[in-house]
């Protein structure tokens, strides 16, 4: 029972994270946005993200974000499915 009642729990935490997590342009957004919207994103690396989305133009793929210093795979595919493009 207690097993139970720990996986319920769990559960819980992991779907109000889910819920509470929004979507985010990444070629539109403002680095607040950014960094709100995105686990392990703060606004020192969403900054980061809007200096390389200036030099070299809008993102065309998700992992395109690995070309930003600090950002890794793992943090990437923490986020995947909140990452937007924009329309291509």
């Amino acid at each position: 029972m207690k097993m139970i009642k720990m996986l319920l729990i769990l559960n819980m935490l992991f779907l109000s994270n889910t819920i509470w997590a929004g979507h985010v342009d990444i070629n539109k957004a403002d680095a607040e946005a950014i960094a709100l919207e995105l686990k392990g994103i703060g606004l020192k690396k969403a900054q980061a993200i809007i200096a390389y989305r200036d030099a070299n133009g809008a993102f065309k793929a998700i992992d395109d974000l690995t070309n930003v210093k600090g950002i890794s795979d793992k943090t990437i595919d923490k986020n995947r499915q909140n990452i937007l493009l924009g329309e291509k």
